[in-house]
């Protein structure tokens, strides 16, 4: 498990400076400490020394940082949709379990596109979307399809006869993102109701109205996460100026991989082992001796624990406590705890989310990009906005060209 905090000799060995030095980093804001067992015995934010460590090497060797900022490096995009720090998640601000406890997806969404939760109601006028004559006869030939499936079917349809989605000013992406997930609501329920949590709830879970609130604060833990493979792929897709429908389909298209959203798949099959067997560390112990990895733990961003995870897993376990399919998972959980020191990420919630409510095939996974379509819209109006291109460059490590000798 990665160091929060790390001993100042140990600090300053990574920073290639003295300790004098550090402590002066320290008194100008640039390093964060804390006492330990005194005021003369601290700490340092291991996070800061590694910022500070990055910011040497960019001076030094700009090309080999931009390599490694590729892949949970020096952020490479600027943003004001989220906030990852010291363990904690943040929307425009506001801390994601907060969120998650107190306002619905359509007040979340109009926060990350607005800036305002007050403009909800605006966005997203209680009638349903009334699908088109084609997209109809398209959805009574999407049998056997999962949720994620049927939107990268329907949403090209979508987009041919939603002219409106080239306006890219962002009040008009706003108006057409709620347009986009509004109908994704309801072609993964195959329901209506005024709110989309209760359009999903009477969907998936018609017989138990409470779930959709578990369903609500699901949605939001999952609407922003930085830039993962698919918001940057939606925000190149955005950067080209295409509409809010492809910037969409881009993040789908990503989310679907087996290191992205495809890992709660993993979580699921995992479960099921689990509950075959019957004993959760007798499995993890054979995948362990195996070498397998265990899915649904861990999370490099969050070195104590996923608060997306945790504040979820207690959701669904004060929502049902006395299920058999929480149970399980919370059995898993402590296990792992127990054996590696890891906790559970966001993909374990989910499918365990997914187990409790008894949700159809694919609907953890339909439930993640649900949220994550919030976040993709606000991603692309502050591409939009900003008018920039993302093309950066390749360094070519091929054959070189076959240049004829000059003739003198």
């Amino acid at each position: 498990m990665e160091e929060r905090y790390i001993s100042a000799r140990r600090a300053a060995e990574e920073l290639g400076i003295s300790v004098a030095t550090l402590y002066a980093y320290v008194s100008r804001g640039m390093v964060r400490s804390e006492a330990v067992g005194g005021r003369r015995n601290r700490r340092y934010r291991a996070e800061d020394v590694r910022r500070l460590k990055e910011r040497k090497q960019r001076r030094r060797d700009p090309d080999g940082v931009v390599e490694g900022a590729m892949h949970w490096g020096t952020p490479v995009l600027e943003s004001g949709i989220t906030l990852i720090d010291g363990g904690g998640l943040y929307y425009r601000g506001r801390d994601v379990v907060t969120l998650a406890g107190e306002s619905t997806i359509e007040e979340v969404a109009a926060l990350i596109w607005t800036g305002d939760e007050a403009m909800a109601p605006a966005l997203f006028p209680p009638e349903p979307c009334m699908p088109s004559r084609r997209i109809s006869t398209v959805m009574g030939n999407v049998a056997g399809l999962t949720p994620v499936e049927v939107f990268q079917v329907l949403l090209p349809v979508a987009a041919a006869e939603d002219p409106a989605a080239y306006d890219l000013r962002p009040p008009g992406v706003a108006r057409t993102g709620a347009r986009i997930l509004r109908l994704m609501t309801e072609m993964a329920a195959g329901e209506y109701a005024p709110g989309l949590a209760e359009t999903l709830q009477r969907g998936w879970s018609p017989a138990d109205p409470g779930s959709a609130d578990l369903l609500e604060s699901a949605l939001v833990y999952c609407v922003d996460h930085e830039l993962p493979v698919s918001t940057f792929a939606a925000r190149c897709v955005a950067s080209s100026e295409a509409t809010p429908y492809a910037v969409v389909l881009a993040g789908l298209a990503a989310l679907g991989g087996v290191k992205h959203g495809g890992e709660i798949e993993l979580v699921e099959a995992f479960l099921r082992e689990v509950e075959g067997v019957g004993d959760a560390r007798a499995v993890i112990s054979g995948r362990l001796r195996r070498g397998e990895r265990i899915p649904g733990f861990g999370h490099s961003l969050y070195p104590e624990g996923d608060p997306r995870g945790a504040g979820l897993l207690r959701l669904v376990a004060g929502a049902y406590p006395e299920s058999i399919a929480v149970a399980l998972p919370g059995t898993v959980a402590g296990e792992m705890l127990h054996l590696m020191g890891e906790r559970p990420n966001v993909d374990f919630a989910l499918a365990t989310v997914a187990r409790a409510l008894e949700l159809p095939p694919g609907g953890a996974i339909a439930l993640f990009a649900l949220g994550r379509t919030v976040g993709w819209i606000g991603h692309a109006i502050e591409q939009y906005r900003s008018g920039s291109l993302i093309r950066p460059r390749a360094r070519y490590v091929g054959e070189q060209p076959h240049r004829k000798p000059d003739e003198r």
